[in-house]
């Protein structure tokens, strides 16, 4: 088939169906109908429903289903709460239910937001004397502020707006390039629109103050501004979590072998040892972010901004760490977990996803604070899950048990065959092989 049959004009405008069989007929080599009422099987059975969850995105074929779990057993601030957490990977649901468990016995998780303040910059170029800029800033700081108050007079009423600017000189990176940053508060909503509104007419602004100022050489007006987006990263809008409680109050573990001042210690160099190698760091935090990723998806927010944000700040001083510590002194066990994060409980998804509402609906509609809070909690509590793991069983004996399921799915084994090798491999390591040969000897 030639190349140029692969490629094609107006295919937004298609139809679902349509558009798949194009697809069959060009890219997957297969039976159009057949591959139609394969997407089919997963559109909603109601029409409006599904017309929502089109208007989500583009060129939509159909749905891509992802479990929908919840983590009971969650005490955070003396509140107890059962979390949606929408995630593919097995045993991510059981280790952080399993963590909250253990832990809601042992005076629950502490959680504390720290700051809310998210960045948004206006990026330019200013070909003249780097102190003229500076002093003209000052004196028009203000003036920019007021300067945005009908896209922030809704926002100063909820108790947020505009909260600070400066200006940055990078000019010894990037020939004439200079930024403009600033700081917004959006209280519940994740506030990407409003920040960018109000970026975008800071640098409209910008351009027409110094353009009339008589300060400024006629070079020296020319500002082109090159780009106003808000900013990801946010390391000034961040929540702690914590656990803590007597060593001796740890138990044992392995079934007596490991008592709770080995296990203290133990844990305590797997969180120093993520702290300092960054190989293991990155193993390390993706597990926080799937608890963290699973609550920000299904309450609607964008896990992606998340992600992007954490990893940044693990990496603040120069070196990729841990986002999570820990601390043994004076017979106490304290492990802890600060992370940025900014998200939103009203508007965007949050507001029109049915599950997205009622994922927080279920941790009883709480404000952005609090979502910020719940969020770390189930982050710092995949941690310990993984960690405890780690450090005593290992972490393939959970896990793998966890992911039977998948592998007896993957040989297409019967529901007689899934009981008898769920029996089988109780008290058994699981692995793909270990799996096979049971099958193929069942059927023998």
């Amino acid at each position: 088939m030639a190349e140029n049959e692969k490629e094609i004009a107006g295919f937004s405008k298609m139809g679902k169906r349509e558009k798949i069989a194009w697809l069959a007929k060009n890219f997957l080599y297969a039976n159009p109908v057949e591959v139609v009422k394969e997407f089919a099987e997963y559109w909603h059975d109601n029409v409006e429903a599904q017309k929502l969850l089109d208007g989500f995105s583009e060129n939509t074929l159909t749905n891509f289903p992802v479990p929908f779990g919840i983590a009971p057993n969650f005490r955070i601030n003396d509140v107890v709460y059962a979390v949606p957490m929408v995630i593919e990977e097995s045993s991510v649901v059981a280790a952080a239910s399993n963590a909250a468990k253990y832990w809601i016995t042992r005076g629950g998780f502490k959680a504390e937001v720290l700051s809310t303040k998210k960045v948004g910059q206006v990026h330019f170029i200013y070909q003249g004397a780097r102190r003229k800029l500076f002093s003209f800033f000052d004196t028009i700081k203000e003036e920019l502020k007021q300067g945005v108050k009908h896209i922030t007079a809704k926002m100063e009423e909820r108790g947020g707006g505009v909260v600070d600017m400066e200006l940055i000189d990078f000019t010894d990176a990037e020939k004439d390039y200079y930024q403009l940053r600033a700081y917004f508060e959006t209280v519940d909503s994740m506030g990407a629109n409003f920040i960018n509104s109000c970026l975008e007419e800071f640098g409209i602004q910008l351009q027409a103050k110094i353009a009339a100022s008589n300060n400024f050489s006629e070079k020296e007006k020319e500002i082109e501004i090159i780009m106003c987006i808000l900013s990801n990263y946010t390391p000034e809008c961040l929540v702690r979590a914590e656990v803590s409680c007597k060593v001796s109050e740890l138990g044992t573990f392995e079934n007596g072998t490991v008592s709770a001042e080995e296990f203290a210690a133990n844990f305590q160099r797997a969180v120093n040892i993520a702290r300092i190698d960054p190989y293991r760091a990155t193993t390390h935090n993706k597990g926080i972010m799937n608890g963290i990723d699973s609550v920000v998806l299904a309450t609607g927010n964008d896990f992606r901004a998340v992600e992007a944000c954490a990893h940044t700040y693990a990496s603040r001083d120069g070196v990729y760490r841990s986002l999570s510590e820990c601390k043994v002194e004076n017979g106490i066990f304290k492990f802890w977990l600060t992370l940025p994060i900014a998200i939103g409980t009203v508007g965007g998804l949050t507001s029109l996803h049915p599950l997205a509402k009622r994922s927080l609906e279920l941790l009883g509609n709480p404000n952005a604070k609090k979502l910020m809070e719940i969020i770390a909690c189930v982050g710092l509590a995949q941690n310990f899950a993984a960690l405890r793991s780690l450090t005593t069983v290992g972490i393939q004996a959970g896990h793998m048990k966890m992911h039977l399921t998948n592998i007896l799915a993957g040989f297409k084994a019967t529901d007689e065959e899934v009981d008898k090798a769920k029996k089988y491999f109780d008290d058994k390591t699981v692995s793909v092989s270990a799996v096979r040969e049971f099958i193929e000897t069942l059927r023998k």
